[in-house]
């Protein structure tokens, strides 16, 4: 198609992707005549606060962004860091006699499409552009085929996101209440991580279970080899016809589940081995079948996120964001999709590199086809696959790192999907022996062996548990038959213990997401970036772990909105929302059930949306919504839903600042309180544990007075690690302008409670020390902080090598190390004003900084800037971690490089003082929000994530 108006003159056709490697791209394959631009995301959407909807909105609206009162019309703004880019874009379109909307062909996609169109408000003719690879034939074709915006996915999408505007704005704020500020729900993040709770709480009900078998070496008495071994490994499987009990056949609590199998325990294990030492043995039966393996489907979202956390160590977050640099680069195929399809040309290209790598040996005579296995699969995309119609090897691609692995993982998978069956022989071998005390002993071998491996010669799929035996491995026996003599070269006894539930790695949890039909496979990355990112889970290796706080949560979730954590609510409310996107119920009723409740199904509710909302809430009269849910939350106890047995009379409770244990009542005699460790895992937390925490030294340990004030100085154990400080007399201001701070200092790493003195503690609490002043009269002073020791000139710091250095380095030393060129890294690290602790959120140490503008706290992830009132000298580690939850809970930002603004003419007015400095913060506050916002859309733009559920 040439790029001509329906005038005959020369046209000029405006491209609109969403991110700007798409369109440098695309921009490549299309040339004169076209111009591509990015919308860097979604342009517009529901307001992130109040103060971004318009004045005539007032009540409920400013606050949800969502008019419930009037069929949920959601209020859409233009994001403040895209309103440059609208700009441009209008400017462009003024230009421009045709529009292609480019984004992605997803309800996503559709959406920022449909954005555009009702922002840009075009004149000329529209076509909605569809391509699921970018390359210059799917690019070209696409131009040429274009379609209309799909009104029903557009529906679909928003649908989905004022539910979840009021999902989240509803039940957060209770959490905040109720746990702690900053956290957040959502309507899946909320099920997934109350399935890692759950498998936690299995954990910790688990009671191991010890049970014992035997394994024997049997040999043939022939010479073998390779082919055929001369012996042969088989493990006890029954005595007198009575299976032994192995593993599977205990019970959480560590019972048997069944009394039909025989329970050996380490003493009759060895009483058996020892009455078969001279027994005869021979073959009992042989049974062989045949073995075949089919190929894997090719990957879909949610099977290349499993495997690419198997093979090559990536979280499902890593695994999409390599995937769209792919994708954007013209590599593969669009990487968020339900379908296992491939499509003709595909099949084509794959079939060929089967013979010319493999042989025709090695490709089936028809191509092979693969039917969907997700229920209400979406969106018209093939498998992920590489792009193109002829696939290039990795080799080929020229790609590095990363990249490189996950297209080689992609390319193997998809050639391997159209390869033979793999094929062999699967043989059972079960040989038997009477012991001295007449009993019959049933030993068993199984092996497997590949006579034409097939597909495996490409691709063999890995495997969740790290123990597990992979197709392609084979077990050989040794060629016997039905009453052959055998052997018994070694009988040993073998002693094992029942495991709890292994916890979920990041494949396993998209896995059972996806079984449960809870979520969809675009959305599952961002899922589990959010509650890692919240503290509700954090790993330990590959494992995810649940936080102390995600068991107060999820236990305040379960207990007053049980059908919103429902696991198969939830789903159904995933068939709710297809069934909207395929036109066969309608939105606004299906919300105003969900919100306000009814008590009847209201008009365009399919019968298994009523029937779900009554089997949820067990009332099939009244249907109660989430807004009546959230109304009485005077019925939740905060300290109960945050408390848990351990046992003995100690309970954990999830406080403010973190998790603690504690025996009796607060003030009461006796009353004992320990403070968790951040990081440990809620099974590890047993009750002998607990009391090692509580009989830890804790109160005050009296160091003497200090000479020189008279304050009495004592030693104590914080959160944060041991401490020293003066006591201040009774009577003196804590608060206000004339408020005195006690002088504090943390212990060396060296030093401990029980060792350290008064003098000790002296020489602490003199720190900074003044060390001089150079040449031009800046003074320099020896600190200590949570990096270790430095020196101080200015804004300038220098790290020491030794503690003691902070009081007996002299100043021609000082002046020395500063002589020194600054070395990079940490070492040259600017230090922080202030140490505040640990945050109990992120686990990370929380500093305050001195910045570009102005003084702010971070935990090296989040930055919060110090609001007005708040003081470096005066912010307390409570307000520090407010302000952080408060950035959290406006979601993730990233910094982002912004333009040079031009150089403003210096006015000869000088204002005054302070109001300069008011200025400047109010203008850096406005620059910072306005960067970050920017910056987190364009992230979110191109991170390979679609809407946090």
């Amino acid at each position: 198609m040439s790029p001509t108006s329906e005038t005959g003159h020369a046209g000029r056709r405006l491209v609109i992707v969403e991110s700007p490697a798409k369109a440098k791209t695309i921009k490549g394959y299309l040339g004169p005549g076209y111009v591509v631009e990015a919308s860097v995301g979604h342009i517009r959407d529901l307001p992130s606060g109040a103060a971004e909807v318009p004045e005539k909105y007032t009540g409920e609206v400013r606050r949800l962004g969502v008019d419930v009162e009037h069929d949920f019309q959601p209020i859409y703004v233009v994001n403040a860091d895209k309103k440059a880019q609208v700009r441009k874009l209008k400017e462009l379109l003024a230009e421009s006699d045709e529009l292609f909307l480019a984004t992605d062909e997803d309800r996503e996609g559709e959406a920022i499409a449909w954005h555009l169109q009702e922002v840009l408000k075009p004149k000329v003719p529209v076509h909605r552009m569809v391509f699921h690879e970018i390359t210059k034939e799917a690019i070209r074709a696409a131009v040429a085929n274009p379609r209309q915006l799909n009104k029903l996915m557009v529906d679909a999408q928003e649908t989905r996101r004022i539910l979840d505007r009021l999902y989240g704005y509803e039940v957060s704020p209770v959490l905040w209440k109720k746990v702690m500020r900053g956290l957040s729900a959502g309507r899946v993040q909320s099920v997934a991580t109350r399935l890692v709770v759950e498998r936690e709480r299995e954990r910790i009900a688990f009671r191991s279970a010890e049970y014992w078998d035997l394994t024997g070496t049997f040999n043939t008495g022939r010479t073998g080899d390779a082919s055929d071994p001369s012996a042969l490994n088989a493990r006890l499987s029954a005595v007198d016809g009575r299976r032994i009990a192995q593993g599977r056949d205990f019970g959480p609590d560590g019972q048997l589940k069944s009394d039909q199998v025989l329970h050996l325990d380490e003493a009759n294990a060895h009483a058996l081995a020892a009455a078969l030492q001279n027994a005869s043995f021979a073959v009992r039966s042989v049974e062989s079948k045949p073995y075949r393996r089919s190929p894997y489907a090719p990957f879909r979202t949610t099977t290349l996120q499993q495997e690419a956390s198997r093979k090559l160590g990536f979280g499902a977050k890593s695994t999409m964001q390599v995937a769209q640099k792919l994708y954007e680069n013209g590599f593969i195929t669009y990487m968020r999709t339900d379908s296992t399809t491939l499509s003709a040309t595909a099949v084509s290209a794959a079939r060929a590199q089967v013979t010319q790598l493999y042989g025709a040996s090695y490709l089936p005579d028809k191509p092979r086809t693969y039917a969907g296995k997700v229920k209400n699969a979406q969106e018209a995309h093939e498998a992920i696959r590489p792009s193109g119609d002829r696939f290039r090897t990795p080799a080929e691609t020229g790609l590095t790192g990363d990249q490189f692995r996950l297209y080689e993982l992609i390319w193997k998978r998809t050639v391997a999907s159209q390869m033979k069956d793999a094929v062999g022989n699967s043989v059972t071998v079960k040989i038997a022996g009477t012991s001295s005390d007449g009993r019959d002993a049933e030993f068993s071998a199984s092996g497997k062996t590949i006579t034409f491996h097939g597909f495996m010669k490409a691709y063999v799929e890995g495997a969740d548990d790290p123990n597990a035996e992979l197709d392609d491995r084979e077990r050989r026996l040794p060629q016997v038959a039905e009453g052959d003599a055998l052997t018994a070269e070694e009988i040993t006894v073998d002693g094992h213990a029942t495991k709890p539930p292994a916890r979920y790695t990041e494949a396993s949890l998209v896995k059972e997401l996806e079984e449960r039909e809870i979520g969809r496979p675009s959305t599952y990355a961002s899922i589990i970036g959010t509650i890692l990112d919240r503290g509700y889970v954090f790993k330990k290796g590959t494992a995810l772990v649940p936080s102390f706080l995600s068991f107060a949560v999820v236990n305040l979730l379960e207990t007053h909105f049980g059908r919103l954590v429902d696991y198969d609510f939830t789903a159904r409310m995933e068939d709710d929302l297809d069934r909207i996107a395929r036109g066969e119920a309608q939105s606004v009723p299906w919300l105003k059930r969900f919100y306000f409740g009814a008590a009847d199904g209201p008009e365009g509710v399919t019968d298994a949306a009523t029937a779900a909302a009554a089997a949820g809430n067990g009332d099939g009269d009244h249907l109660g919504g989430l807004k009546e849910l959230v109304t009485d939350l005077g019925a939740i106890d905060a300290r109960e839903i945050s408390s848990f047995p351990i046992g003995d009379g100690i309970m954990l409770r999830v406080g403010r600042y973190g998790p603690y244990v504690e025996r009796g009542e607060k003030d009461a005699e006796g009353h004992q309180r320990a403070d968790v460790p951040e990081d440990m895992a809620p099974d590890e937390l047993t009750v002998e544990y607990a009391e090692e925490l509580l009989a830890k030294p804790s109160g005050d340990f009296e160091l003497g007075v200090d000479p020189q004030s008279g304050h009495q100085i004592v030693a104590r154990d914080g959160r944060y690690g041991p401490y020293v400080t003066e006591v201040l007399p009774d009577g003196t201001p804590k608060t206000g302008k004339s408020a005195v701070k006690p002088r504090t200092a943390s212990l060396f790493k060296s030093m401990s409670l029980d060792t350290v003195t008064l003098a000790d503690a002296l020489k602490l609490m003199s720190l900074p020390r003044v060390v001089g002043t150079d040449a031009e009269g800046v003074e320099i002073t020896a600190q200590n902080g949570r990096y270790g020791p430095y020196l101080k000139k200015g804004t300038d710091s220098r790290s020491l090598t030794a503690e003691e250095q902070l009081f007996d380095i002299t100043l021609e030393e000082a002046l020395a190390i500063y002589a020194q060129p600054k070395q990079r890294g940490r070492a040259a690290a600017k230090p922080p004003l202030k140490e505040l602790g640990t945050d109990p959120v992120s686990g990370s140490p929380v500093v305050v900084k001195d910045g570009r503008f102005g003084a702010y706290v971070t935990d090296g992830e989040t930055n919060a800037t110090l609001r007005t009132g708040d003081s470096v000298e005066e912010i307390t580690p409570e307000r520090g971690y407010e302000l952080l939850a408060e950035k959290r809970a406006k979601g993730p930002a990233k910094k982002k490089t912004a333009k040079k603004a031009p150089a403003k003419k210096t006015t000869a007015k000088k204002a005054p003082a302070k109001k300069t400095t008011a200025a400047k913060k109010t203008a850096a506050k406005k620059t910072t929000t306005a960067a970050k916002k920017t910056a987190a859309k364009k992230s979110s733009a191109s991170s390979g994530t679609k809407t946090d559920e």
